[in-house]
């Protein structure tokens, strides 16, 4: 079996399970809810029956229970957003955000933003972080300060030239509060907005809005900054054109003004003093050019690369992909039961004070990775609101990676409602039930009870997962890349 297993690339266990899902009854049965998932990489099982009635008589029109189901469950995509994690629900997340982002560029009615809205002012804006002492980098043409030319993927490009001067503590108090930086940047833009046009703060919100679609991404130095679509609009967002006043760069000047602007002062904590955190030096903000206008900022492009980045994490900086804080105490180290300052039995009893759930030293991650998660726990005590412990995995950033303000476009609910309510179609066809849509009058009412059942794939089901996941890809990539070339056709017929 072992040589069995060598050769057709599986370890013994894996080759094992796989033979024994072959030759059970529910095969096909599991393999087609696997493809449902879209190979999801960790979905969810689930135990339960549904019943949908005619609602006027009560007659039962379908029924269904997990009991027939291979291993009485019913497996159900896990909807990470992490590459890292689920590649399969990633790519559908990222979809979905490329969606969201190209509505608020290019107008999409369907999605809550009229075609009109190309002509309003559009930048891309990234904001980064400060300096917290001199890393590995690729400057240009030239070699690292080290005096090296590093190759792209260089492991040590990121890292710092000297660990022991580089301030980590720095780095993570700033990830940490990097959404309050977001959001002073907000404010203190529309203020530069009023002052630049003459205006009140008041006088401009009634003629302009400000719309934004934005996302975080991590730097290889495991610096959090920020890209963001920034939009004037009319006073009533994108059905209105933007006043005369609102030009790109009046928008483009504001921006600039509000980043340097931007100051969140941290009070000093045990030996940590007083600090002020900013933007970085490096912002840079491009207008955003239509399709075929000649310029590299497109609004497809824009849309592709804040998709891109969406589904990544700190992983991209050799950091955890998986929270390290300790559960029971949620990464504080004290007890939930016994709290009494300096008495031993304060401590959480799983963690011995420490707040970790996992030992770092242990873990496969960069070095520089493992001092910045190293700083969050140390930075816990003295900062216990910030909550650095629970978010080392993510070197002390705690915000929403993609957010967007309220009229910018659609949002990832409705997009997520739209398939769901396709699905929901798909499946009352199949099933012969009456579609609401086209008989009004005839109701119906569903009854359902699930139970969660646990999570993950057995690894004879990992395989079968990742295969699917393969072929799905391929068939995407490959109709992707002769849609072009249909369409040509059907143009040339028409």
């Amino acid at each position: 079996m072992t040589d069995a297993a060598t050769m057709a690339g599986l370890d013994p266990a894996t080759l094992n399970d796989l033979l024994r899902l072959a030759g059970s009854t529910g095969f096909d049965r599991l393999q087609e809810q696997i493809r449902r998932t879209g190979g999801c990489s960790d979905p969810i099982h689930l135990m339960g029956s549904t019943v949908t009635r005619d609602a006027s008589t009560g007659q039962a029109l379908h029924a269904y229970s997990t009991d027939g189901e291979p291993g009485a469950r019913l497996r159900v995509a896990c909807g990470n957003r992490r590459a890292s994690r689920c590649p399969s629900c990633a790519w559908t997340y990222a979809g979905d955000t490329y969606h969201l982002i190209r509505a608020g560029l290019v107008g999409d009615p369907a999605k809550g933003t009229p075609e009109t809205i190309r002509d309003h002012p559009r930048v891309f804006a990234t904001l980064t972080a400060p300096s917290f002492g001199p890393v590995h980098n690729r400057p240009g043409n030239r070699p690292c300060r080290c005096g090296t030319r590093h190759s792209e993927d260089a492991p040590e490009l990121g890292t710092p030239l000297d660990p022991e001067s580089y301030d980590y503590t720095g780095a993570v108090l700033w990830n940490n509060h990097a959404p309050e930086l977001w959001r002073y940047f907000t404010i203190y833009l529309r203020r530069e907005i009023a002052r630049r046009a003459g205006l009140t703060q008041k006088e401009a919100h009634a003629q302009s809005r400000v719309s934004f679609g934005k996302v975080a991404e991590y730097q290889k130095r495991g610096a959090v900054h920020f890209h963001a679509v920034i939009r004037f609009d009319g006073r009533k967002g994108p059905d209105s054109p933007p006043p005369a006043w609102a030009t790109l760069d009046l928008l483009t000047d504001a921006i600039h003004a509000a980043a340097t602007r931007v100051a969140v002062n941290i009070d000093p904590a045990g030996d940590q003093p007083a600090r002020t955190l900013t933007w970085g030096t490096q912002l840079d903000v491009r207008p955003i050019q239509s399709f075929g206008e000649g310029s590299e900022i497109t609004e497809q492009a824009v849309a592709s690369y804040v998709a891109k980045y969406a589904t990544k994490a700190a992983e991209i900086s050799g950091a955890a992909d998986a929270p390290v804080h300790c559960r029971t105490c949620r990464g504080t180290g004290r007890s939930t039961v016994y709290d009494r300052p300096g008495s031993a039995l304060s401590q959480c009893t799983r963690c011995h004070g420490t707040g970790l759930g996992e030992d770092l030293a242990r873990l496969e991650i960069s070095e520089h990775a493992r001092r910045l998660m190293t700083a969050c726990i140390d930075l816990q005590p003295l900062y216990p609101e910030r909550h650095l412990a629970r978010w080392a995995h993510m070197l002390g950033f705690r915000g929403h990676f993609s957010t967007k303000s309220r009229q910018y476009s659609t949002t990832l609910g409705a997009l997520r409602q739209v398939r769901a309510d396709y699905r929901a179609a798909q499946q009352r066809a199949a099933l012969g039930l009456p579609d609401p849509d086209e008989e009004t009058e005839a109701t119906t009412l569903t009854l359902a009870h699930w139970t969660y059942a646990g999570h993950g794939h057995a690894p004879g089901e990992s395989w079968l997962a990742a295969n699917i996941r393969r072929d799905i890809q391929h068939n995407r990539e490959t109709a992707r890349e002769e849609l072009p070339a249909l369409l040509d056709l059907e143009g040339a017929v028409a």
